[in-house]
């Protein structure tokens, strides 16, 4: 059972065209997230998926691989698992998605994000959950949340705050999900043909079409926060937490 991470990434945005290329520490962004990947220990490839050519030749000039994909795919997922099916992937390959807005990505992220498939049986998707640190996340809708069960499964991931502490004065931990999933190439190609679901379409989170289709995700709780890229904005605190040696 091989290991691949593909990394999509799309130069049109609507919060921020040509993100991928932004400059971070003199490099740009893809970069970042491409090296930082290739570091993970037993990862057989690593790929950037895009359907641009500046992306490709960017990734081409430092030494990456890259594939084009179509430009008709609606979701990263999509460009993902077409990805998988050009390079020729085995079902049982198993497939690391990760964002490619996540310049400060840990390496162990990867291997954390793997384990379950090689410690428990009829696993078919994981992905990352950080306990949240800074409170101003728990009630910014571009920070995820998610909750799980008892068992590690995900629950619901909103982009309100989960739980809601109705009578208030309560501590808890609050989780992040962080934007790296891991599957089988075979589940991967299941999830692609589900039609959308009604909660993903409210929340635009495309990871709840497998649970409103009776999917199990299994939940990682990882140590290493991932800061994401969603703004020109957020350059700033990247290159200091890069500077302070913090990740």
């Amino acid at each position: 059972m091989g290991t691949t991470v593909i990394i999509p990434s799309r130069y049109g945005s609507s919060r921020f065209d040509g993100k991928p290329l932004s400059r971070i520490m003199g490099k740009p962004m893809i970069q970042h997230v491409y090296e930082r990947c290739k570091k993970a220990e037993n990862i057989d490839a690593v790929i950037v998926a895009t359907d641009d050519k500046r992306i490709t030749d960017a990734v081409l000039s430092f030494g990456g691989k890259a594939v084009m994909t179509s430009d008709d795919n609606r979701s990263g997922t999509d460009r993902v698992a077409e990805t998988a099916e050009m390079v020729g992937l085995d079902d049982n390959e198993i497939i690391i998605n990760i964002q490619g807005d996540q310049p400060l990505i840990s390496p162990q992220c990867l291997q954390e994000v793997v384990r379950p498939f090689q410690s428990e049986m009829h696993i078919s998707m994981t992905t990352l959950a950080y306990e949240i640190v800074r409170e101003e996340e728990i009630t910014n809708p571009k920070d995820v949340k998610v909750t799980f069960d008892n068992s590690g499964f995900a629950l619901y991931f909103s982009r309100s705050p989960i739980p809601f502490d109705r009578d208030g004065g309560s501590t808890f931990p609050v989780y992040k999900h962080l934007g790296v999933y891991a599957y089988t190439y075979r589940f991967l190609k299941q999830f692609r043909a589900l039609k959308e679901g009604r909660l993903e379409s409210i929340e635009r989170l495309e990871q709840l079409r497998a649970l409103e289709h009776g999917h199990k995700i299994k939940i990682v709780v990882t140590e290493h926060d991932s800061p994401e890229v969603d703004y020109p904005g957020d350059i700033p605190r990247i290159e200091e937490l890069l500077m302070q040696g913090s990740f």
